[in-house]
């Protein structure tokens, strides 16, 4: 076949060629089942693609949603960012669907992968710190060995690669890659930095994916005239849609905690070690930090949970503790004096003196704003104290910095409807009109799922639970030879439970926190081992590709369903503008009609 026949026979192309049965994703795609939801959905997203519109689609489980809005987004020619609710979905897009569809769909199809800055490492970091006595133990002195070489190797600094070390890992907070003390451009290493790399990748690429966090985080600083973190897009898939009010509202809101204090304590004192400044009376305030931190967090009440914090809450508060709040405010305020006097003064010392006045200014805020357009509230969670101010509705922020921005804006998820209507949805977000629709259930629950609610177990809060739910797990593992899933609704229930099944079973457990998440799933998938993990950290997004899914064990029957719900993708799915063309539409070009 000449060049120009196989050009016009690939623009005769239909998104139905494609995803229908028989199509070009049937013949090229090993073990692919035609799903009509999966062409309905595809058909909705081309649309939306190709005549600027806004969609709401519910898709349940098993749809093979990325794949109905991945094809689409490449077929427009636009530069697209999707944006998932964790890094794991994240991860399967970049790193599974993303290759294929370059294979078999687009080889010229570039994409890129951003995270936040926490995930990256610091060249710069890690040459300062590279014989100078500031690592604690053996752990730390070998890690940062093999962290030292592979910083020589990589090519992308992202901490998913470091398959030894902890999640847990107080070292790497000491070099990763966070804008508290970026000195940006100064920086010795900024034509290197592993940011900087990422930041040009994104640029070059037609398809970008994000996460939640990451995407609202550059939507409020464009909000505020600050630049921005992503590059130009036209349009935007937000898969785990319904994820998105809750973080929309953590970045439009304002929020502290008890652990900043501590970490602003330790950054400034981990500056001052490896720049060899004495500074004697700022380390004795840094020292009046933490304890006056400790004092002034210790006088809220000891119970777990959120509660609201609003203007009277926050009176009769300051009233009774006065004297710890004026406190905390005045060794802040000599922190940020005593790092403007030195001389010289490096640009580390810079970032951690204006580290230190933004965390002033946040606490004040939170303790003494009169502004109504927030809901105020506190949350004990562990050993650590929350401070937030949320606004009431994010409705009007979206509306104009989002649904009026951008033309194209497609939101999916298994849970969108509320009784088949996306109306609540609508409201909450300031959806403008959109094209909305509900599709049909791909996944057979009767024949593919199973619930199992162990009759005996007493209420979470007695204190035989643990015991009881250990001995539920251990049967239910003997019974699946260790093929599961453990999900718990925290980390230290996580961690007693670890303890009480491990001695028990005859098989090795794994345990989230002890390596990368990906690198966990990958080893779980492998060896057919259990797995345990806090639903918020591991529940809401992983996929598994098997003939039959391992159970799945939860302490709580809201995370086994909304965890469940996500599981169950397993059977089997796998600087451009609007009207720029692309490159990457091999077999994908829409009819010339």
């Amino acid at each position: 076949m000449s060049r120009k026949a196989a050009a016009a026979k690939s623009e005769e192309v239909t998104v139905e060629g494609i995803f229908g049965p028989g199509g070009l994703l049937a013949k090229r795609h090993p073990g692919y089942e035609f799903r009509p939801s999966q062409l309905a959905m595809a058909q909705i997203a081309d649309e939306a693609f190709e005549k600027h519109q806004h969609v709401v689609i519910e898709a349940g489980t098993g749809t093979g949603k990325t794949l109905a809005y991945l094809i689409p987004a490449i077929r427009s020619g636009r530069r697209v960012v999707v944006s998932t609710a964790t890094k794991s979905l994240q991860e399967q897009l970049f790193q599974k669907d993303v290759p294929f569809l370059q294979k078999h769909f687009a080889p010229n199809l570039k994409a890129a992968l951003m995270k936040g800055r926490a995930n990256f490492l610091c060249r710069q970091k890690v040459h300062q710190m590279d014989g100078q006595p500031v690592l604690k133990g053996i752990d730390e002195i070998d890690w940062f060995a093999q962290i030292r070489d592979w910083e020589k190797l990589t090519a992308t600094g992202d901490r998913s690669e470091l398959t030894f070390l902890p999640d847990d890992a107080e070292l790497w907070n000491l070099i990763d890659a966070r804008s508290d003390l970026c000195t940006g451009q100064k920086c010795p290493e900024f034509q290197n930095c592993f940011i900087t790399a990422m930041h040009q990748r994104a640029h070059e690429a037609d398809l970008i994916i994000v996460n939640h966090h990451l995407f609202f985080a550059d939507l409020a600083i464009r909000q505020d005239d600050f630049g921005s973190i992503l590059p130009e897009y036209s349009a935007v898939v937000f898969d785990e849609a319904h994820e998105i009010e809750d973080v929309a509202s953590d970045y439009f809101g304002r929020q502290i905690s008890s652990y900043r204090f501590e970490e602003l304590a330790r950054d400034t004192e981990h500056v001052l070690r490896v720049l060899q400044i004495e500074a004697a009376p700022l380390r004795r305030n840094l020292n009046r930090l933490r304890e006056r931190a400790r004092s002034f967090f210790e006088r809220f009440p000891e119970r777990e949970g959120r509660y609201p914090f609003g203007h009277v809450e926050r009176n009769a508060f300051l009233e009774q503790n006065r004297e710890a709040y004026d406190d905390l405010i005045s060794v802040l305020k000599r922190i940020e004096s005593e790092l403007a006097a030195l001389t010289p003064k490096p640009e580390e010392v810079i970032a951690v003196a204006r580290r230190a006045a933004e965390v002033r200014r946040e606490v004040a805020f939170l303790l003494e704003s009169e502004e109504k357009t927030y809901v105020y509230w506190y949350e004990r969670r562990g050993r650590g104290v929350f401070l937030a101010a949320t606004p009431i509705d994010v409705s009007e922020i979206l509306r104009e910095q989002l649904f009026e921005r951008f033309d194209t804006v497609i939101l999916t998820s298994a849970t969108l409807a509320v009784g088949g209507r996306f109306d609540y949805l609508k409201q909450r977000l300031g959806v403008l009109p959109a094209n909305e629709s509900v599709l049909p259930q791909e996944f057979d629950y009767a024949k593919q799922a199973l619930l199992y609610l162990p009759p005996n177990l007493p209420d979470v809060r007695h204190p035989s639970f643990a015991s009881a739910a250990a001995d539920e797990i251990v049967r239910l593992l003997e019974i699946s030879m260790g093929r599961a899933f453990c999900l718990f609704t925290s980390y230290l229930q996580m961690k007693d439970l670890y303890e009480r099944v491990s001695g028990r079973v005859s098989f090795p457990l794994l345990l989230q926190g002890t390596a990368p998440r990906s690198v966990l799933l990958e080893r779980f998938v492998r060896r057919q081992t259990p797995c345990c993990s806090p639903r918020r950290a591991f529940g809401k997004a992983w996929t598994y590709r098997a003939r039959s899914f391992p159970p799945l064990s939860s302490t709580n029957c809201p995370s086994l369903f909304r965890a469940t719900r996500s599981s169950r993708r397993a059977s089997g799915r796998s600087r451009k503008t609007a009207g720029t063309p692309s490159p990457n539409t091999r077999f994908l070009k829409r009819s010339s009609r």
